[in-house]
């Protein structure tokens, strides 16, 4: 029963888990019939499946950078950390090859609590990419009530993210434009790190892809669960969006006794 329980958090986590999340959303789900499970029961019980976690490598850049120069500041200086929610935003571009060739895809993250907040996929690397991302983000934020007028928005120096559209956008919401240096990946590394994660359990996991509609439902699905279900390390093992929940009401504001 054990092992079978293993299986399906595995299965249906992607089959990217390792011993160490499969543990964690055990304990998250009070154990196998309500018994807590020994975390070296988990390894001894995964390794007699064949079952493993998934190991990512890392990906190419895929921005091309602008010609001339950009007064942009870097405002983050590879220190990625962030107090709240929008206050630093990464973004970056990765590909995908399917069948009936490339298919590109632009990410935006909020680096608080790695929450996956604006994505768009596309044929083309033109601007509309990226700022289709942006527009996402800007109004998932919008909807749900959040100020984005403390934000930095951290990039590469790629032709998407120089474009006079995209960088009104930001100014329209009250967003700073920030960027690394050029032709250092350090500086975003960040937003890299995500594409590796998205290549590794997505990408390269599930794959080989047809084309763009097949790809954009399995990104759409994957990006839920990425948010709303995947386990970060970086978080405490909770998933980003019930981090940004706990953020919320440890910090709500104490209403005023009438009267």
């Amino acid at each position: 029963m054990v092992t079978e329980k293993i299986k399906e958090v595995h299965e249906t986590n992607y089959g990217v888990y390792g011993v160490r999340k499969i543990y964690a959303e055990l304990a998250r789900q009070g154990g196998v019939t309500g018994l807590p499970v020994a975390r070296r029961t988990v390894a001894r019980l995964m390794k007699s499946a064949g079952l493993q976690g998934i190991s990512r490598l890392k990906t190419p850049r895929t921005t091309r950078g602008g010609k001339g120069s950009d007064p942009r500041p870097d405002l983050v200086k590879r220190s990625f950390a962030a107090p709240a929610p929008n206050r630093l935003w990464v973004a970056d571009i990765t590909y995908i090859r399917t069948f009936t060739g490339w298919v590109y895809a632009a990410f935006v993250l909020d680096v608080f609590s790695r929450r996956i907040v604006g994505w768009q996929l596309s044929t083309s690397l033109r601007t509309d990419l990226a700022l289709d991302a942006l527009e996402m983000g800007l109004w998932t934020r919008t909807r749900a009530g959040q100020d984005t007028s403390d934000l930095i928005h951290h990039s590469d120096r790629g032709t998407q993210y120089l474009a006079v559209r995209y960088t009104q956008r930001l100014a329209e919401a009250g967003a700073v434009a920030s960027v690394g240096s050029k032709g250092d990946s350090y500086d975003n590394a960040m937003a890299e790190a995500f594409n590796s994660i998205f290549k590794a359990e997505l990408v390269r996991n599930k794959g080989p892809w047809r084309g763009t509609d097949d790809l954009e439902i399995a990104v759409a699905e994957y990006i839920d669960w990425y948010n709303h279900r995947r386990l970060h390390g970086e978080l405490g093992l909770i998933p980003p969006v019930e981090h940004e929940t706990n953020h919320h009401h440890t910090t709500a504001p104490v209403p005023t006794p009438s009267g």
